[in-house]
């Protein structure tokens, strides 16, 4: 039997799923599977501390927040580091998916800046937030949000080189 605070979950969840893997892909480079696995970190964070985020003056941020903490929690797990990504797993059929709205080219990009870096882009170009609310979400200071940010452009331009996408950014 659910009660209030389940149900109260369950809507949320229905509601931002779709919305959180969105973001988590962006801030994975395109990495649907480790997107999927930080939603659901986050959704049980969040979980754990609903009340907490209840009461929060900024849910969005917080959401943010919990998504970009989990990023970095499962950057530091000894055996992600010794894992080797591969197009196709060894001994199973090929599956193709659905890549989402980046480029190849951009998402090779993406995928060589740090996680951090990364995340300050997502944050301030994909979602549009302000600085302020960048440094929120990642947890830093406005000025760290500011370096983060040109540096990562700086080197997403030497990757990508002179192209017309980019100057969105």
């Amino acid at each position: 039997m659910k009660n209030e605070r389940d149900e109260q979950f369950h809507q949320f969840v229905v509601s931002r799923r779709a919305a959180l893997v969105r973001t988590a892909t962006l801030l994975t480079a395109g990495d649907a599977h480790l997107a999927e696995d930080l939603v659901q970190s986050t959704l049980t964070k969040l979980y754990v501390a609903w009340p907490a985020f209840q009461r929060a003056d900024n849910p969005d941020g917080y959401v943010r927040r919990v998504l970009v903490n989990a990023l970095t929690d499962e950057r530091r797990r000894w055996w992600r580091r010794s894992e080797r990504p591969m197009a196709e797993v060894p001994d199973r059929a090929a599956v193709s998916h659905i890549e989402g709205d980046l480029s190849g080219g951009l998402r090779v990009a993406l995928r060589e800046l740090p996680p951090r870096m990364r995340a300050a882009l997502v944050f301030r170009y994909f979602y549009d937030l302000d600085i302020a609310d960048t440094a929120d979400a990642l947890g830093c200071s406005e000025g760290t949000v500011k370096s983060q940010t040109a540096r990562a452009l700086d080197r997403l331009r030497t990757v990508l080189g002179p192209n017309p996408s980019l100057a969105l950014l």
